[in-house]
């Protein structure tokens, strides 16, 4: 899981200073190669099932429950291997990631769910966030820690580490 997280969004370096940038196109993975190809066919991008879940196509609330709510979306489709809503929500920190060399968000993350556990996985599908340990820096930004998360697994924070969301254009986005 640590590599899933730190290898898109946190080894990459992303934070705030870049999150100013236009997401409609931060949002959608880049169409160029990848310098990372999955090895087994199952591990391909999903395209043909959409997420059941609400994505970046509806507006969510700007609050601190909002952010919570979007996170939670984020942690189940990384649980479910949803690739699409996980590139949708982590738009910005990819589009970060990929414009430093790290490749799309479609291959990297795809190459990553292959690294995380059968339980960890199962654990991500139903995690939730205690919204007491979480910190709304602004009304834009909030900051969830690692140990925000509620799971059957507990993950430490070289596992899945601390993510900070921002509200850009009538959505949660993780930009770091």
């Amino acid at each position: 899981m640590a590599v899933s997280m730190c290898v898109v969004l946190g080894a990459c370096g992303c934070g705030p200073e870049k999150s100013q940038e236009n997401t409609s196109t931060a949002a959608k993975p880049s169409q160029a190669s990848a310098s990372v190809r999955p090895e087994e066919p199952s591990a391909s991008p999903r395209t043909e099932t959409p997420s059941a879940e609400p994505t970046g196509d509806e507006s969510a609330p700007r609050t601190k429950e909002g952010a919570i709510q979007r996170y939670e979306q984020y942690l189940h489709a990384v649980g479910r291997e949803d690739i699409n809503t996980v590139c949708e929500v982590a738009g910005p920190a990819a589009k970060q990631a990929e414009d430093q060399g790290f490749g799309p968000c479609t291959s990297t993350f795809v190459v990553t769910f292959q690294m995380i556990s059968p339980a960890q996985k199962k654990a991500l599908r139903t995690a939730t966030v205690d919204p007491k340990r979480v910190d709304a820096v602004t009304p834009a930004q909030v900051e969830i820690p690692t140990d925000a998360i509620r799971a059957s697994v507990t993950f430490s924070e070289s596992e899945l580490g601390s993510s900070t969301l921002e509200y850009q254009k009538g959505n949660w986005y993780i930009t770091d």
